[in-house]
């Protein structure tokens, strides 16, 4: 008989839009020491999502060592992004070169205002993806923890919203629980975690939060051991995503006993007869 973990594992898969995905942690690729080292944590990751920065890595250059080489797209679904771009007009740029060169049509865009945050710069962010879906692409943006901004995010055609939970890169966990939540109440499309995590429990609880997924590099990539990190942030997220669809307990004040206390014998110390 299928156990309902199995069942779940099989049944709760990650849709968006007409995109099927298999599992809901999403992986970068930056910051490995080798395109081996990308290969394996990512295997052990079990994302088939994987996103990689146009301008930064060699994905263009046929005639040079490929990162798609060791992560083909027939495995993989390949989600350029625009990390780096400081401008819309950049940011356009480089989502139009990855379609060009035939890798997706789906983009992470990032339009950054601000060097040392690396904090989006959100009116650009809108008026890129308002851009960018009209030419029939498929935006995921990363954006700021602003349920206004995720609202018009929406609102512009991206079929999900990746608010960060601390700063790019900071492995601070969630910082805003509330403005995540705020924002899944305010937008009708998938929320996806995206900055900031940095170990299996941050994921867990974003997960555990209600949130459709997570996306994380350099949590794995600059752990100690990033291939058993990533099979790690693995379990983080599944089990966070089977922890919220289970119900947690409500919280008590006080204990609640695990074992009723009907039947127990009585004892003298506390003044009864034996």
């Amino acid at each position: 008989m299928e156990t309902s973990a199995a069942k779940l594992q099989r049944e709760d898969s990650l849709r968006i839009g007409n995109i099927r995905f298999s599992s809901r942690l999403w992986v970068g690729t930056g910051k490995y020491k080798s395109f081996e080292e990308t290969r394996e944590a990512i295997l052990a990751s079990g994302a088939d999502v994987v996103t990689v920065a146009v301008r930064r890595v060699n994905i263009l250059r046929k005639d040079e060592p490929n990162l798609l080489d060791y992560l083909p797209p027939d495995n993989f679904k390949i989600l350029p992004n625009t990390a780096g771009c400081y401008t819309v007009e950049e940011a356009l740029r480089y989502a139009r070169l990855a379609r060009a060169a035939g890798i997706s049509d789906m983009v992470k865009l990032e339009v950054i205002g601000d060097p040392r945050t690396l904090f989006p710069d959100v009116v650009g962010l809108v008026e890129a993806a308002r851009v960018l879906v009209k030419e029939g692409f498929v935006v995921f943006p990363y954006t700021s923890d602003d349920p206004i901004i995720a609202k018009k995010l929406e609102d512009a055609g991206c079929p999900a919203v990746m608010p960060l939970a601390a700063p790019i890169g900071s492995g601070l966990g969630i910082r805003n629980p509330y403005n995540i939540r705020i924002i899944q109440e305010t937008v009708g499309v998938p929320v996806i975690v995206d900055a900031g995590v940095g170990t299996a429990s941050d994921a867990a609880i974003a997960m555990e939060m209600g949130c459709a997924g997570v996306l994380m590099n350099t949590a794995i990539a600059e752990a100690k051991d990033p291939v058993l990190m990533a099979h790690a942030m693995r379990l983080g997220v599944e089990a966070g995503r089977a922890a919220f669809l289970a119900g947690r307990m409500s919280r008590k004040l006080y204990a609640n006993a695990s074992s009723p206390l009907d039947g127990m014998i009585s004892s003298p110390a506390h003044g009864t007869a034996p």
